[in-house]
């Protein structure tokens, strides 16, 4: 086990109808005015807004309000909440929805305390050096966005879909009550759990060092979220089922997984993110099709953690045969496992991958990842 420093600011209030003491949270940390961002009408239609407005009134938060964060997070967005946060002297922001809107407020929270272009932290010519507070209540649980310090934002005029990761931006308090994420559909749900296991794998494999401890943190993670998947595909309003889930989700990208590894990387976000930036693919959509691909693709290079996950997960002892169990179980959710299923047609392969080997350039993985071996995993696919 490498030296490591582990560190996580966020405090968590989870639980049913802790949404109702977001205005209190916020008064208790000084805060007196936020941006309240969120996404389109489903916050309404669920009566989670009203919640929010009735509980920042009472505990007399003055806000400015900011909608149409859609589920691939646009820079244009962003760029209008800087500027509200701005001119408004907003000195928090809260946001109430998925992984979408969590990473936007992360990137307004950054922006808002910068004088050059936000657009700068992604691809590495700035580095956030302070931030506005983060708030969230989360409705839908797959990124941890709620409990780290990752945003992920796609540039409207570039197609590029990058990312930034500071602590100054991990979110000061997030409330989760899986009540409020009973109405995702199972289409989501299945893009869900795909991301989490994405979270999960990506070091899991590719890390040089990495101890048991954290490979059965990892396995138990993807174990506990297949079988609440499936109780949820059954049964929608189990509670507990939809409580381990979401707890589970936050623990496969809180900093936790990754302690004392060595040398791992995010190969499958790095592909992917250029699906969703060129066709707009959700992202847990997207990782279904890539991660069985990549998987194929490079099981050779760690195959004792490829044979190990076939046992731990699926008990059989080959890495080819838990490589088509996964695969198989996207299927079975409702996920998709082709390029064709999301309508990307195979002459779309290179630009994909010159779309996502710039991404590789900029996380430093462009030797391993040239365009020629992204296109031959996209092949995979």
């Amino acid at each position: 086990m490498n030296n490591f420093t582990y560190y996580n600011p966020t405090k968590i209030e989870f639980g049913k109808e802790k949404e109702n003491n977001i205005g209190s949270y916020l008064a208790e940390a000084g805060i007196k005015k936020v941006l309240f961002l969120y996404g389109t009408r489903s916050v309404k239609a669920s009566g989670l807004y009203d919640k929010i407005i009735n509980s920042l009134n009472k505990s007399k938060i003055e806000f400015v309000e900011l909608s149409g964060v859609v589920s691939n997070p646009l820079l244009s967005k962003v760029n209008e909440g800087i500027e509200l946060s701005k001119k408004h002297k907003i000195e928090a922001v809260l946001g109430i929805g998925g992984g979408s809107v969590a990473d936007s407020a992360k990137a307004i929270a950054a922006g808002a305390k910068y004088d050059g272009d936000v657009w700068d932290f992604y691809i590495n010519k700035a580095q956030i050096t302070e931030a506005l507070p983060v708030f969230t209540v989360m409705t839908l649980s797959a990124t941890a966005s709620e409990m780290n310090g990752n945003s992920v934002i796609i540039n409207d005029d570039t197609k590029q879909k990058y990312s930034i990761s500071s602590v100054l931006v991990n979110p000061v308090l997030s409330v989760i009550n899986p009540e409020l994420m009973q109405t995702v559909t199972p289409e989501y749900l299945a893009y869900s759990a795909v991301d989490v296991i994405a979270h999960s794998i990506e070091v899991y494999f590719t890390a040089s060092v990495h101890p048991h401890f954290n490979s059965r943190i990892v396995e138990s993670i993807i174990k506990t979220v297949m079988e609440t998947t499936e109780i949820l595909i059954a049964n929608p309003d189990d509670y507990d089922a939809r409580a381990e889930f979401a707890w589970t989700a936050i623990q496969a990208l809180n900093g936790l997984t990754p302690a004392g590894t060595d040398g791992g990387s995010f190969p499958n976000h790095m592909i992917e993110h250029s699906l969703s930036a060129l066709y707009n693919v959700a992202h847990g959509a997207g990782l279904a099709v890539v991660i069985p691909a990549w998987m194929k693709w490079y099981k050779e290079q760690n195959i004792s953690q490829f044979q190990r996950f076939s046992k731990e997960i699926f008990n059989c002892d080959d890495a080819n045969e838990g490589i088509e169990k996964l695969e198989n179980w996207f299927s079975k959710i409702g996920a998709p496992v082709t390029l064709k299923e999301l309508d990307i047609p195979r002459d779309a392969i290179e630009a994909l991958a010159i779309n996502a080997n710039g991404l590789a350039k900029v996380w430093g993985m462009d030797t391993l990842y040239p365009v020629k071996t992204i296109v031959e995993i996209l092949e995979k696919a």
